[in-house]
């Protein structure tokens, strides 16, 4: 009987394997087995020794998972029995001896054997009911266990190892040791599967709550999926901050993959109107849009996308009969929320915007008396925060109201005009804030049509607005003053001899004659009133004079700059804006107010509009440079490039009137010098600023000297050398904006032609000698010289130009650059360089027609060098040549680079699509082919492994781009296609041959 009882363990676990069987009849059968038997011991080696055929194999065969959930029914089952059947706490020796076994196997060397314990492990927990209790020793025995195996070299075993420490943990310790494993490898394993095992077993509190919202910018999109789902099904939003609600919707909503997107939407978003009661505004409260509207908007738009127009016009309960919300139940979440319909609605189709919207004429009137229903605060109450928080909302709604007349039909001429008329009220208002002058202006100019007519109505708008009406004390003439007084004393002498008539007539009793003098005396009384009146309004008079106070000043400028916007190129400068330069622009820019700023901006967008006007006004701009504050520095800095950009250098020298025959030979070449001189310290004065110590000076330079190089308007391959030099140097590692912007630069720049990569060619040498010879105190030390010269390798590379240039005879970019790479290894064969040149060599890409004249300059090399490694990097590409295969470092595929050219030149946030690998930190972008992506500089300080970065970054070796796998995650990182475009720019056109110069010698000059 015992034996036919042992023999139904093996039969179980035969069967336990097939895919369709009942594992509860199986279950019951083992567990009546293991019942009626005296020895449990007996059963106990039995059934492990059994079990350890399936701790063997590492696939995950669905055969060995059946024996596994097999395995943690049937210890659940013994649980449960004994915990019915006593009524004390009961050990349980198949539980423990079933422990103890896998606690002694987790440390094998088998990777099979370490996952099938913490498999095992975590089955068997995951299936004792919720008030089962173990042992305290076995507990700290399984938790010591597991947190070392979380620290496994193979994923898979350390996820198990995660997942069985879930009922281990106790989140409302602080110092709880499973916590601050979880805490430590959420933010640091290199595996996304392991990070996102760790989401789903964390419990959310007070210490992981941060660590669960940083793994929103996690650059695997799974595990950002995961940390979005944790926060919609396990966090209240009340527990999040604003800030932190604000950014997970940001970046959710803004987020590069789809379905991290649909997770926001549709997860998140929902479950946060849910504990909002269903209320959107009450959302939107949790919000705070007066700080963040855009975020507010976006939110929105998601909810507005899961119902249709029908339902969201019906749920918008609080418009009256004339389709507006009374004024008096305005408020910040309730305009927005208005808003933000009108603009879903209206890309929807007009029929539902008019459900929603009232006409312009009715709109204009509502507009108007809301903003004359803004108080002006006196001096007590804007010491009052309470009373300047009310105004700040009120202006806040007041801009939505301001935003939604783009989403009105202005066709009808009526309406049009009464709103036109009702923006220039507004804007007339003494108390209007300053942060709605741009919104208004713009809205007002949109309603124009002709540019005369828009330049027109803000100069009287700006006229109005600085006119005041003032009262002033009238100097009089001394005649005319002691004409008035004696003309006063006459009616007075005469008022006294009629009072003294009339006392005389009611003593006598003449009442006729008396009736005669009271009149009199009551049109003295007239008369003398009269003149003592005028004696009091000639002392003073009302005249009109300008305001100059800066509140007044930065209204009209920002009016003024709205419309030099909106003006075309082609307008030209008229006598109306001369007028407003004379009076406003140049007076702002000389003065200490705020509004300077303002009025450096309006100078520089008069200086587009004229080239003689840039060309006078250059060195007020040069003056706001030197002296000014930072803020108004980036805004004559940027003046200037824009100007340099649309004319070039030309109207900037200093020409001086030719005087026919008198002009000679020597003053000509004194003009030519002066000339070359002015633009030789333009050029240095511009480059400068990417040496400043200020990172927005830095930023703003570099991006417009990369616009001039990239539209022809300057070339210099000093100036790309400085540009790589930056872009490496560690001092601009927290600069995002720049290394972005030249990352994107770089290969649109040296891919569109040939003469590009040219200029790369000539900056390659210099570059790295100055980073050789760069001393130890210089944050060029740091760089990474190998990676430089892999960077300016594959900008070089042949295969990278667009198809039109690729098919070109002759010696290629790479054969010049291998020539000059050769020659430099000769000069001196025993610097330590000697490697980085070997190196670069290797990955070269050679034209057919070149490889003999290389031959001779290779057996020198072999001959003169005597480092290892070079020879045998050298030895490599020689024996290629030698064979008749070219070198090629990377796979040549055609560029389609146009379109990210046009759309991301100018970007102010990144752009690329990056992506981690498995075990480490390295970056690849799909963007565009990893062949002709330039090489990122590599990071210099450790970061918590996971976390998304916006630089590209790429590891090439051998000339080919590869990424590293894992045991568990393996996934193939596929390049988006992208469409061939023409670049929508054209970089020969007439006018710019005209102004284009070539500066490199103005630029290379020491």
């Amino acid at each position: 009987m015992k034996g036919e009882k042992l023999f139904d363990i093996r039969k179980v676990f035969e069967e336990a394997q097939k895919p369709h069987q009942n594992q509860a009849k199986l279950v019951a059968s083992l567990k009546h087995t293991y019942n009626e038997l005296q020895d449990k011991d007996c059963f106990h080696e039995k059934f492990v020794h059994y079990l350890k055929y399936v701790m063997v194999i590492y696939k995950r065969e669905p055969a060995v998972e059946q024996v596994i959930n097999f395995v943690a029914k049937f210890v659940a089952s013994l649980y449960n029995l004994e915990k019915e059947d006593a009524e004390e706490e009961v050990e349980n020796p198949f539980l423990n001896y079933l422990f103890t076994f896998l606690l002694k196997s987790h440390p094998a060397n088998s990777n099979a054997v370490r996952f099938r314990a913490c498999q095992l492990i975590n089955k068997v927990l995951g299936s004792l009911p919720e008030s089962a209790q173990i042992e305290d020793e076995l507990f700290d025995q399984i938790n010591t266990a597991m947190q070392l195996r979380t620290r496994d070299k193979v994923p898979n075993v350390r996820i198990q190892a995660v997942l069985a420490l879930t009922r281990l943990q106790d989140p409302k310790d602080d110092q709880c040791p499973v916590v601050n494993v979880y805490s430590s490898l959420i933010e640091t394993d290199s595996n996304s599967e392991v990070r996102r095992a760790v989401l789903s077993c964390i419990n959310p509190s007070a210490k992981t709550l941060p660590k669960i919202v940083g793994r929103t910018m996690d650059v695997k999109e799974i595990v950002r999926k995961s940390a979005y789902q944790v926060l919609a099904e396990k966090v209240h939003v009340k527990a999040l901050t604003i800030a932190q609600r604000v950014k997970l919707l940001q970046q959710g909503l803004n987020d590069r993959s789809e379905s991290v997107k649909e997770m926001v939407q549709k997860r998140l978003l929902p479950a946060w109107l849910n504990l909002a009661g269903g209320n959107v505004l009450e959302l939107l409260r949790h919000l705070d849009v007066e700080s963040c509207p855009e975020v507010g908007v976006l939110a929105l738009n998601a909810i507005f996308l899961l119902s249709p127009c029908q339902d969201l016009i019906k749920k918008n309960s609080e418009l009256d009969d004339r389709k507006t919300i009374p004024i008096e139940k305005l408020t910040a979440e309730s305009a927005l929320y208005w808003k933000a319909l009108c603009e879903h609605l209206k890309a929807k189709g007009e029929e539902f915007l008019e459900e929603v919207l009232p006409e312009p004429a009715i709109y204009a009137d509502y507009l108007l008396s809301y903003f004359q229903s803004i108080p002006e605060l006196s001096q007590e109450e804007k010491e009052d925060l309470a009373c300047i928080e009310q105004l700040m909302t009120k202006v806040y709604i007041g801009q939505q109201l301001i935003l939604m007349i783009g989403c009105m039909d202005i066709t009808e001429e009526g309406g049009r005009k009464r709103m036109l008329s009702v923006l220039q009220k507004i804007l007339m208002i003494p108390t209007m804030s300053t942060s709605l002058v741009s919104h208004l202006t713009e809205k007002l100019l949109c309603l124009l049509r002709d540019d005369d007519r828009r330049i027109q109505m803000v100069a009287e708008i700006i006229s109005e607005v600085r006119q005041t009406i003032v009262t002033v004390d009238k100097q009089q003439d001394a005649s005319e003053i002691r004409k008035q007084e004696l003309k006063l004393a006459e009616i007075k002498v005469k008022l006294m001899e009629a009072k003294d008539a009339l006392e005389k007539c009611v003593a006598m009793q003449d009442f006729s004659h008396a009736s005669v003098l009271k009149e009199r005396i009551i049109e003295l009384e007239g008369i003398k009133s009269g003149l003592l009146k005028e004696a009091e309004e000639s002392e003073t008079k009302e005249i009109c004079v300008e305001k100059s106070d800066p509140e007044t000043l930065l209204k009209c400028l920002m009016m003024c700059n709205q419309l030099l916007k909106q003006v075309s190129l082609s307008k030209g400068l008229g006598p109306t804006l001369d007028g407003i330069i004379e009076s406003l622009i140049i007076p702002g820019i000389t003065s200490i107010n705020p509004a300077v700023n303002m009025a450096v901006l309006c100078l520089g967008c008069c200086g587009l509009q004229s080239k003689e006007f840039a060309r006078q006004h250059l060195t007020l701009l040069l003056q706001v440079l030197q002296i000014d504050e930072m803020k108004v520095k980036l805004s004559a800095l940027k003046a200037l490039f824009d100007q340099v950009m649309i004319f070039g250098i030309e109207p900037f020298k200093d020409r001086k009137i030719q005087t026919g025959n008198e002009e000679n030979e020597s003053e000509k070449t004194k003009e030519t010098e002066e000339e070359t001189a002015t633009t030789h310290n333009l050029l240095q004065l511009l480059s400068g600023f990417l040496d400043s110590e200020f990172s927005e000076l830095r930023t703003e330079a570099a991006e417009g000297l990369v616009k001039l190089i990239f539209s022809g308007r300057l070339i210099s391959a000093k100036l790309l050398s400085r540009l790589v030099l930056l872009w490496y140097n560690p001092v601009t590692e927290e600069d995002t904006r720049l290394r972005h912007a030249l990352g994107v630069f770089f290969p649109l720049f040296a891919y569109s032609n040939r003469t590009n990569q040219e200029c790369f060619e000539e900056t390659f040498l210099p570059t790295l000698q100055i980073l050789f010879n760069a001393p130890a105190s210089s944050p060029l030390s740091e760089v990474d010289v190998a990676n430089v010269a892999e960077l300016l390798v594959d900008l070089t590379r042949p295969s990278g130009l667009n198809q039109h240039f690729q098919n070109c005879q002759g010696m290629t970019v790479h054969d010049n650059l291998a020539l000059k790479i050769c020659n430099e290894i000769l000069t001196d064969p025993s610097a330590p360089d000697v490697r980085i040149y070997a190196k670069a060599l290797c990955s070269l890409e050679f034209s057919k027609d070149f490889t003999n004249d290389l031959m001779d300059l290779f057996e020198d090399i072999l001959v003169k060098v005597k480092d290892k490694m070079s020879l045998k990097m050298v030895e490599k590409v020689k024996n290629n040549l030698s064979k008749g295969n070219p070198i090629d470092g990377h796979v040549s595929k055609e560029k389609d680079i146009a379109e990210v050219a046009e759309n991301n030149l100018d970007c102010n946030k990144p752009c690329t699509s990056t992506c981690q690998n498995e075990e480490g930190d390295k970056i690849i972008t799909p963007i565009e082919d990893t062949e002709n992506t330039p090489v990122k500089p590599r990071p210099r300080r450790n970061r918590a492994t996971g976390l998304r970065k916006v630089e590209v970054q790429t590891e090439h070796k051998s000339g080919c781009s590869r990424t590293k796998g894992s045991e568990s995650d393996r996934e193939i990182q596929q390049p988006v296609s992208m469409a061939h475009s023409k670049p929508s720019r054209r970089f020969k056109t007439a006018e710019l041959a005209k102004t284009k110069m070539d500066l490199s010698k103005l630029l290379d000059k020491e």
